[in-house]
């Protein structure tokens, strides 16, 4: 089974007030943090997904050596990004199955990817999703059946419709840390006395 991974880092970061792909945690760029967690993973390939300021954002990795694309689109919303790294990795390798990961969920690790990977394949469920907060997120896994449907979410709409319309294929990993992101200047502070 090939496994690719869309690492989305599209958004504006508004609330935010600078961009947190750019923010360091444990003296890493969040972005490059996700990308190194990424690669450490059981996945076959990567690819980032960039929207607003893509050259800025670029300067958080090494853009010569990490695939990635440009959504013209980001401003649309979370469905555009994940689509734009959904073609690019169907144009270039069919993988079987792919991992959506946000690049603001500092916690998420290669155990973490790779636990998706195992339990996709021991449950034979078409999706494996984070579990926090009372809810399914990401990251997410997706077997290409589903492929279609995530081609055709609109705007704002996330994976999380397709897992939610689909509970009945959806193995959940638990995951309380998946609920750490970061939006704002207290998240950052919050995050700060995380001792890990």
């Amino acid at each position: 089974m090939k496994t690719a991974i869309i690492l989305l880092a599209a958004g504006l970061s508004s609330r935010l007030g600078r961009p947190k792909q750019l923010v360091e945690f444990q003296g890493k760029k969040l972005i490059q943090k996700a990308i190194e967690e990424a690669q450490k993973s059981k996945s076959d390939s990567l690819v980032v997904v960039l929207g607003w300021n893509p050259e800025l954002i670029k300067s958080g990795f090494d853009s010569e050596k990490i695939p990635f694309v440009t959504n013209e689109n980001w401003e649309e919303g979370m469905a555009s990004s994940m689509q734009a790294g959904l073609r690019f990795l169907m144009e270039k390798g069919h993988p079987d199955q792919v991992i959506l990961m946000l690049v603001d969920q500092p916690f998420v690790d290669a155990d973490l990817l790779n636990r998706l990977i195992l339990e996709k394949d021991k449950s034979g469920k078409g999706i494996v999703a984070s579990s926090y907060s009372e809810t399914f997120g990401v990251p997410a896994i997706f077997d290409r059946a589903y492929f279609e449907e995530m081609l055709s979410l609109k705007g704002s709409e996330g994976a999380k419709k397709v897992i939610m319309k689909n509970r009945a294929e959806v193995f959940a990993v638990d995951f309380p840390l998946g609920a750490v992101d970061l939006d704002t200047e207290g998240d950052l502070e919050r995050l700060k006395n995380w001792e890990i």
